[in-house]
């Protein structure tokens, strides 16, 4: 097992992405310390509960990782139960469609505090275990978004671009105490948001196609295909890995 006697801290755990992450690193020999808002409560217990069903070891809290005082419990929480933090992973983050104009300020900075600041927030508390641990693996959910624009997607744009400039900084601050930090860009991936939003559209089996077209691979990306690459940032198989972003897009990034 590539994550044998590891401890992990997976946010936004509760579907999608986060979900098949903590599922990916429990059967890898991690225990896993996962969370979500309080409006997943449910389904977060659910995702401890399949994993101790298949031998694993999880924790689950409710947290608002926007908030600094509630990720400082999370990290602490985790620590009481294991005695140390080897892994995070950032992938805690909304979304919204709307122009910069349609946007309000309110809306802006919800979007600001969800998927930057939570970074944030979550890298500044457990850098000093990971330093008392000798090291760690940090690997933040960025986005394609973080390199090319989407049309009605100002906020998002722009905080998936932040998240992948904060990776290398934080990757250039500390990669002497062995913490590395890398990013994963995601394209489509069949999510429940993924799954919500095209049941929004007009004509969702258009929309759909439209959403596999933007990827030359010709489809859309499963969470598992994202968990396997977090996995490869998180194990030793990339120990010589720091600072780095790994597209994870059927291609997406390629098109003019």
């Amino acid at each position: 097992m590539r994550l044998e006697n590891k401890v992990s801290v997976v946010t936004g755990a509760s579907k999608g992405i986060g979900k098949s992450i903590a599922k990916k690193f429990a059967i890898e020999g991690s225990k896993v310390s996962i969370c979500s808002r309080t409006s997943s409560k449910k389904e977060g217990f659910k995702v401890v509960d399949e994993i101790i069903k298949n031998g694993g070891e999880a924790i689950y809290s409710s947290v608002d990782v926007s908030k600094y005082s509630e990720v400082e419990k999370l990290i602490q929480k985790t620590i009481d139960e294991w005695g140390k933090i080897d892994i995070l992973v950032n992938n805690a983050g909304i979304g919204m469609l709307k122009s910069i104009e349609d946007t309000s300020s309110n809306e802006w900075k919800n979007i600001m505090e969800n998927n930057l600041e939570s970074v944030f927030n979550c890298t500044k508390s457990v850098i000093p275990h990971m330093r008392k641990n000798g090291g760690g693996s940090i690997i933040n959910l960025a986005s394609v978004a973080s390199y090319v624009g989407f049309a009605d997607d100002a906020a998002y744009c722009a905080s998936k671009g932040g998240v992948l400039m904060l990776t290398r900084q934080t990757a250039l601050d500390y990669s002497k105490e062995n913490i590395r930090v890398n990013s994963i860009c995601p394209g489509f991936i069949e999510t429940p948001e993924l799954i919500h939003y095209l049941s929004q559209t007009e004509n969702p089996k258009l929309e759909r196609q439209k959403v596999i077209d933007y990827h030359p691979i010709g489809r859309i990306g499963t969470t598992e295909e994202v968990a396997n690459v977090a996995l490869f940032f998180a194990s030793d198989d990339s120990s010589f890995v720091t600072g780095a972003d790994l597209a994870v897009d059927g291609g997406l990034l390629t098109r003019p």
